[in-house]
């Protein structure tokens, strides 16, 4: 089978495209979230509260970013939450990992093709009605397009990480610049249709407390997508896992410097998130930094076209991880043997089907709202983080190879890290939506474990009939 799929594999390049979408795209959104939970309740000192919480957001990405290193070195086909628990945790801690990646996907294909639709808004803001009708349309389009084959979809969808980030880095220089000669504007706070502006307030009350841990878990939802690199080792080309971890560096750091400019911009220009989820954060600061001449006005264009593509981009992703992670599973007996197929396109056709379903329920009950799915979403993400981390650190103490005592506590310092981040987001998001995920996961987990246990139960009935038959036909 590898030899059939060694014409899909990668050059760093593409691979980075390709893989980093999901994650880096996130920049869009990430600061944005973390304002929406600050301002309401801190008024203007939220811009000022965004650095050091964005600071946090960025210290959890490089230990998370490390413990991912540790990953590929070890798996070097694929190493996924899933595979690392599974090697280190057991078969039933593996399908927690699992139901927590599979639900992840699935609001992510939901929650990119909602944040692209809103940049389309900002630039066109008279479709705002069709908002939903238009996510569907995204979401049905990169079905068809996966159900085509890998490689098709796969070098078209390198170039909007590409396009996304040179847009970005010009709107950062230039932006720069105006800051450095007094020109960057400020923007007025007083906006119809903002989100509501509260009055400043001390950061030490219980409400105040929790509502940082609110804005920080909101800028959680940076680092999704961080997985996707260790999940597809197995694309690269060879030596697959040296490859792998250059690219995953190089993906955290850009994803480090998007997210940490757009805050600052953010910052300085006062860019407000608004009710409606549009104009958004990044298009307003796009506005600022280019100005209103024509050169200006095409870049702010350009951006936007962009940072829809890579948003889509960053959907489609989970088109290859979410059929490759249900192919383990279903390998292993735990979800049914359909989805272990693969298409004549060599696509697995019931993976990529069940993926978008689950994201159009998603899209429809939130009417396609980021900031609701935003809810759903770091859960799964820190689920997985957390069992690698721990996993990884398990792995280390036992094998005690060269260097063990760092990687140890790397990784433990991860998953540790990142099961605090699960604990305060299931309270602070539990009434936004949390709670679903809290509910669906245990029914989820127990599910495949009874598929399982009846797989067994037939494999062994099968096995005594086929010693029966032997014995009679003797």
């Amino acid at each position: 089978n590898r030899h059939t799929l060694s014409h899909q594999r990668l050059k760093k390049r593409y691979a980075l495209g390709i893989l980093s979408s999901d994650c880096i795209s996130s920049s869009a959104y990430g600061s944005e979230q973390i304002l929406l939970a600050l301002l309401p309740a801190f008024g203007l000192a939220a811009f000022t509260l965004l650095i050091p919480l964005t600071g946090v957001v960025l210290i959890i990405l490089t230990i998370i970013t490390l413990s991912y290193r540790n990953v590929i070195d070890v798996y070097t086909k694929t190493g996924g939450a899933y595979i690392v628990a599974r090697d280190n945790f057991g078969p039933t801690v593996s399908i927690i990992a699992a139901v927590a990646l599979m639900l992840d996907y699935i609001v992510t294909v939901a929650v990119q093709s909602a944040a692209g639709v809103l940049a389309i808004i900002s630039t066109f803001p008279n479709l705002a009605p069709y908002k939903v009708p238009m996510v569907l349309f995204v979401i049905a389009f990169l079905t068809y397009g996966n159900l085509r084959g890998v490689k098709e979809a796969g070098k078209a969808f390198a170039a909007p990480t590409y396009l996304f980030i040179i847009g970005m880095y010009v709107v950062f220089i230039v932006g720069l610049y105006k800051f450095f000669n007094g020109n960057l504007t400020v923007l007025s706070t007083n906006q119809e249709g903002a989100v509501h502006i509260g009055t400043e307030q001390g950061l030490l009350s219980a409400t105040a407390i929790f509502i940082l841990l609110r804005a920080f878990a909101n800028g959680g939802s940076s680092l999704t997508g961080l997985e996707a690199i260790s999940d597809g080792v197995a694309l690269f080309n060879v030596p697959e896992a040296v490859n792998a971890k250059k690219t995953l560096i190089v993906m955290s750091t850009l994803l480090g410097s998007l997210v940490g400019g757009v805050s600052w911009f953010a910052y300085k220009v006062h860019a407000l998130p608004y009710e409606a989820g549009s104009p958004t954060v990044i298009s307003q600061i796009a506005k600022v930094a280019m100005g209103d001449g024509a050169i200006g006005h095409f870049w702010y264009i350009y951006v936007q076209f962009a940072t829809t593509l890579i948003l889509f981009a960053g959907a489609n992703t989970t088109y290859s991880a979410f059929p490759i992670l249900c192919n383990f599973v279903a390998t292993d007996g735990f979800l049914p043997k359909q989805l272990s197929k693969r298409g004549h396109r060599l696509a697995f056709s019931n993976g990529i089907i069940l993926l978008s379903l689950g994201g159009v329920i998603f899209v429809i009950a939130t009417g396609a709202s980021v900031e609701h799915l935003v809810a759903f979403y770091a859960l799964g993400v820190f689920t997985g983080f957390t069992l690698t981390g721990f996993g990884m650190a398990k792995r280390a103490k036992t094998n005690k190879g060269k260097g063990w005592q760092y990687k140890f506590g790397i990784n433990f310092i991860s998953g540790a890290v990142s099961s605090v981040i699960i604990v305060i987001f299931a309270v602070v998001k539990f009434a936004e939506g949390a709670w679903v995920i809290l509910a669906l996961t245990p029914v989820l987990v127990v599910l495949l474990l009874r598929l399982n246990r009846q797989y067994r139960q037939e494999q062994e009935a099968l096995r005594v009939n086929r010693e029966k038959s032997r014995k009679t036909s003797i």
